[in-house]
């Protein structure tokens, strides 16, 4: 298996402070993540005056304001995205951004990011999927809240273009996730039916369910990071904080090793063991040379250095030829 390749969203997390964005790069890049990943968005762009916010945002933020208002309040600037890519690479950690609106997909695409992030939102969003899709760069597509005649309808969108550089990411949009909501295994589902590369977007709490990703196949792991997940913002609560973040990222890792190449043979580590482990074919009480071994005076015990107990039938009925002691090993 590859190296998966793992996306800190950093998101809104920031609460619109470039410094803060700043800081979640330079902790991004200290977790052992690949690429740390905003949002980019002119709020008025985003949502009606008049929308109203989901019941997690409700739930983290003021309660008066709408969601206008408070996306408002978690814009950076288009020069700050242009500072932040420029900290990135000084750091050597990729900088990814999600555009909301067509004016921020112009704009990320002059920053030659190595891929599209498309967040589970746009999946629906016609005008918006064919702007990136004409770009024919590579794309990541989160899926959450979709049928699979959703998704296969935004694929087709691509095919056009660029069909065969998608990694199409299992996804639920509830933050944060509740596990019986996971269904980690519609991932296997989705790389069967549309023969793309899979991976996951997570929103539970923890990082168990991204480490079981990985050893079902993931290529891509996604996951909120916070600096404090008590700063006020509606994503904290269902976000990794740095260490928890490395954490993760060690965990991953880890199961990438032991995950190995498939085939079934002695490790190195293990041949030690064999003798210690396995029994041979010992003398179960004294023996005389010539006596003939029976089950009445051979037994099998460790280390397993001598006859292996596989040879059990071959040894009974042959004669001893020369004298054991008991526990002795049998000798042919």
């Amino acid at each position: 298996m590859g190296r998966t390749y793992i996306i800190a969203e950093a998101g809104v997390n920031h609460n619109g402070d470039f410094e803060l964005a700043k800081m979640m790069i330079l902790e991004g890049k200290k977790a052992g993540v690949d690429a740390v990943k905003f949002q980019t968005f002119k709020a008025g762009n985003l949502v009606s005056s008049n929308a109203k916010k989901a019941d997690y945002q409700m739930k983290s933020t003021d309660n008066k304001e709408s969601q206008q208002d408070m996306l408002k309040k978690l814009e950076l600037s288009f020069r700050e995205f242009c500072l932040l890519k420029e900290y990135a690479a000084e750091l050597n950690i990729d900088f990814i951004s999600t555009p909301f609106d067509e004016e921020s997909v112009d704009f990320l695409n002059s920053l030659n990011m190595p891929f599209w992030k498309i967040p589970s939102g746009e999946i629906t969003n016609l005008p918006y999927l064919l702007k990136i899709a004409k770009t024919k760069k590579p794309i990541i597509l989160s899926t959450g809240m979709c049928t699979l005649q959703e998704i296969e309808e935004a694929l087709n969108i691509f095919g056009d273009y660029n069909r065969e550089d998608i990694t199409v990411l299992h996804c639920n949009t509830e933050y944060p996730t509740p596990f019986k909501d996971v269904n980690l295994n519609a991932m296997k589902t989705l790389e069967k039916k549309f023969h793309v590369k899979v991976g996951y977007s997570d929103h539970t709490q923890g990082f168990e369910v991204p480490v079981a990703a990985v050893a079902l196949g993931a290529v891509v792991i996604e996951k909120h990071f916070t600096l404090d997940k008590n700063m006020p913002g509606p994503d904290h609560k269902a976000s990794l904080e740095p260490d928890e973040l490395k954490e993760m990222v060690k965990a991953i890792r880890n199961i990438e090793t032991a995950l190995g190449n498939g085939e079934k043979h002695p490790s190195e580590s293990e041949k030690k063991n064999i003798a210690v482990a396995r029994k041979s074919i010992v003398a179960k009480k004294d023996i005389k040379k010539g006596d003939i071994f029976t089950e009445e005076n051979i037994t099998t015990k460790r280390p397993g250095n001598g006859i292996s107990p596989m040879e059990w039938f071959r040894v009974l009925g042959r004669k001893a030829k020369k004298d054991f002691q008991k526990d002795e090993l049998i000798e042919r």
